[in-house]
């Protein structure tokens, strides 16, 4: 018998300076039973730090063709791709042939290894963006994990926190590569 998703949900506000976007959401998340706290919370962040209209978590691990956090147009046509962890070349190479804009958090102790072998080969990809999430931020945002979640991500000059009623995370991440 194949075990099933766990459900979690989370109210997650967002006040993100930066870029002007303000909003609330009611999030309904599916934890494959291989995801591990610290990869769904890395889902969560992609998605509160990428919020607009038309947002939305995919099958993530369930489909191989589709990212974890993507934005759709009205058409149909993928605008915003969002990959987590360290996808080959060729996916990645395949998200930048069908999506306007491609990010990929990266996270886990061998993203630099994994930049290394990777990263002169998608320097041509004009609206990738490649983020570095570190170890002990994902560990600090796998304790805010909970069937029920109160989170506000708040964004102000280019520093990121993500709070829940009892804890606040502070977090950095390293631009890899950015799009032009």
């Amino acid at each position: 018998m194949a075990l099933r998703a766990t459900i979690y949900k989370a109210d997650l506000q967002i006040a993100d300076m930066d870029r002007h976007y303000y909003a609330d959401h009611a999030l309904t998340i599916a934890r494959h039973p291989s995801e591990t706290d610290e990869r769904m919370m890395a889902r969560v962040l992609a998605y509160a730090l990428y919020a607009q209209d038309g947002i939305a978590f995919t099958k993530g691990l369930f489909d191989v063709d589709e990212p974890e956090v993507w934005v759709k147009s009205l058409t149909g046509e993928i605008k915003l791709w969002i990959d987590l962890g360290q996808p080959d070349e060729a996916r990645i190479r395949r998200a930048c042939s069908r999506a306007e804009q491609v990010v990929v958090l990266c996270y886990g102790s061998g993203c630099e290894v994994w930049w290394k072998q990777i990263a002169s080969k998608l320097t041509r990809f004009s609206h990738l963006t490649v983020l570095q999430l570190p170890a002990d931020t994902t560990q600090a945002l796998a304790a805010l994990a909970a069937r029920g979640m109160q989170l506000q991500c708040m964004v102000q000059d280019g520093e990121i926190w993500l709070n829940s009623d009892t804890e606040s995370v502070p977090v950095k991440l390293t631009h890899l590569q950015s799009a032009r």
